[in-house]
């Protein structure tokens, strides 16, 4: 575990929440050699904040080829679920699919992208492999980790995090009791989302909800440097503060958090140099 908090904390900017959360969550799935149900985490936060990162980051921790491994499944509700007309097609298609991977391999992984974007309805097909039920059509499948990611939600983090930087609490300082609630409500309350009336949410099978934070000034320079680094390019104050700059912030007037988060800082970067 170790290799893999070192680089959440290396590399993943401004979210010691959600880096708290996702470690402890795998630290103690993993430690079970027998787990009750699998792993089900839920990311939810706006654009450029890092979910997709850490979900990356994660899956190369625990397995080999990481998201080219076989035994790791990714989702994209734009790619694989495209038209609402062909939802019960999409649905025994997807159970079928989780079915047989996890009769492969107890220990795949499944990462649903955009879950914002998922007909709602479609998800409750995987409903049977995230609870604590023992078998499931003959499979034992509680070694599993399920990944949700979705920007719903974000909105509301990002107006709750303002709020209380209004309020003199600085980012730093916020718990999940702070958010976790209002996260719940927007995220599945919500008839646009692939959560709405989901069963995996009535039935409580998700265990862990990880908020990512909008990001600050501040952050989006610590983004531009490691990008920097990356590209094997000179880091050169001037060039990052540019790059910084360039990106929009909100709100209107006082210009704390980042509207992209670090989305569009590799593509500024060519501009400047």
């Amino acid at each position: 575990g170790a290799g893999l908090e070192c680089e959440l904390a290396v590399s993943v900017v401004g979210q010691p929440l959600a880096r708290q959360r996702v470690m402890s969550a795998v630290r103690q799935f993993l430690a079970e050699q027998n787990p009750v149900k699998p792993l089900v985490m839920s990311f939810h936060g706006s654009t450029g904040t890092g979910k997709t990162y850490v979900s990356s980051m994660l899956i190369r921790y625990l397995f080999q080829g990481g998201l080219r491994s076989p035994y790791v499944h990714q989702f994209s509700p734009i790619v694989h679920f495209p038209h609402a007309e062909h939802i019960e097609q999409y649905k025994e298609s997807l159970k079928h699919w989780i079915q047989g991977n996890l009769t492969r391999c107890g220990r795949s992984a499944f990462l649903f992208d955009e879950m914002d974007k998922m007909h709602p309805g479609l998800i409750d097909v995987i409903l049977p492999f995230l609870g604590p039920s023992w078998v499931v059509y003959g499979t034992n499948y509680r070694k599993a980790i399920f990944i949700f990611i979705s920007n719903a939600g974000g909105e509301l983090i990002n107006a709750m995090t303002l709020d209380l930087w209004r309020a003199r609490k600085d980012r730093e300082e916020i718990s999940l009791q702070d958010l976790e609630p209002a996260i719940s409500r927007a995220v599945f309350d919500n008839p646009h989302s692939g959560f709405w009336k989901s069963g995996i949410i009535n039935e409580s099978l998700i265990d862990f909800v990880v908020p990512f934070l909008p990001l600050k000034h501040h952050h989006v320079k610590q983004c531009v440097v490691s990008e920097l680094v990356q590209q094997g390019l000179e880091v050169r104050p001037g060039v990052v503060q540019e790059v910084a700059d360039s990106i929009p912030y909100f709100p209107e007037e006082e210009k704390i958090f980042s509207s992209t988060g670090c989305k569009t800082v590799a593509s500024w970067i060519s501009f400047f140099l």
